[in-house]
């Protein structure tokens, strides 16, 4: 039988009609689903239609953080981040930062301490360890009390950093690369990010193909939950992001931009990770990455109109002013 897959066309409007079905217990609704098959076109049928079990996973809350939109600040301790160049390789830099991101309204820092942009090589765990631990152990040291994320494939990574102090682990292999990532992530019942993304960087780009981008993704993301669950991590504890820019063309990001109300039929917090991202620098004409702000805020606060509810920024102050009056200007949603 042909898979069938549920994305709900998602309004956020101050007049909302009765009957329509709050998504996920956040600021979205919808009336109206896409109803999606492999090799058929899509039709669009009222949410009334819907079979129980996927109205349950669209409407069901999710954890009580996320009922309104959320900012995951990125701190690169990377000396080649394709983003800022290394501007927080240093350990006291890279504090700083993290601090000055708090202070401009992230509500989550993501430490990262290995690059992973296209043709990047692997890190040691070591020097991973080195390049990450020392920074999540200061965030803490000065006061920093929201949530810390590691960004890391390895386990031995994430161990130091949970002894250091932070809570979340956001692997960009969809805890596909190092098998005992999940272990370490379960043993400790803290949240993890599952990103759907390739084992390797260095390759990633090297002529991507897909089916049909939108379906292999959400596929290789329900399995990967459904793995983690299998290893002692609780649906409840994780969320999905399917990885804008890694291993997928310009016309797969596009693909997945326009229908990421897909993936809140997982039942999990969606987070977006878009920012700076060499196709916002094509589409909008800025080759630098430092200069693709305006950007990448266009698409987060389209992601966020599809009730997604993490953006993952470099420019946490610009993208948290940019979200105050989107949510103003639609009735403090």
């Amino acid at each position: 039988m042909t898979k069938t897959y549920y994305r709900p066309i998602v309004n956020c409007d101050i007049a909302r009609p009765a009957g329509a079905m709050s998504l996920a217990g956040g600021w979205g609704w919808f009336t109206d689903v896409e109803v999606l098959r492999r090799g058929e076109a899509s039709v669009v049928v009222p949410a009334s239609q819907l079979p129980d079990s996927a109205v349950q996973s669209l409407v069901a809350p999710r954890p009580q953080h996320f009922h309104r939109p959320r900012i995951m600040g990125i701190v690169n301790t990377t000396p080649d981040s394709f983003s800022d160049g290394g501007l927080h390789a240093a350990a006291d830099d890279a504090i700083a930062g993290g601090l000055a991101m708090a202070q401009a309204g992230a509500d989550i820092l993501d430490i990262g301490g290995e690059s992973t942009r296209p043709g990047a090589q692997t890190v040691a765990d070591g020097e991973e360890i080195a390049r990450t631990a020392p920074v999540i152990a200061g965030l803490r040291a000065a006061g920093f009390t929201g949530v810390i994320s590691v960004d890391t494939r390895k386990a031995a990574v994430a161990a130091a950093a949970l002894e250091a102090g932070a809570d979340l682990v956001n692997d960009v292999s969809g805890f596909t690369y190092d098998p005992q990532l999940a272990v370490v992530a379960a043993s400790a019942g803290v949240p993890v990010c599952v990103m759907h993304g390739p084992d390797d960087p260095a390759t990633m780009q090297n002529d991507p193909r897909y089916d049909d981008v939108l379906l292999d993704v959400y596929d290789f993301l329900e399995g990967r939950i459904t793995a983690l669950e299998g290893q002692g991590i609780a649906r409840s504890h994780i969320t999905a992001d399917p990885g804008i820019g890694f291993g997928k063309t310009q016309d797969h990001n596009l693909a997945l931009l326009a229908r990421l109300s897909l993936f809140h039929s997982l039942g999990v917090p969606v987070l977006l990770g878009a920012s700076r991202k060499r196709f916002i620098g094509t589409i909008g004409n800025a080759p630098q990455a430092r200069d693709r702000a305006p950007g990448s805020i266009a698409v987060a606060l389209a992601a966020f109109g599809q009730g997604v509810q993490i953006a993952r920024v470099h420019d946490v102050g610009e993208t948290v002013q940019a979200l105050v009056l989107w949510r103003a200007s639609m009735g403090e949603i």
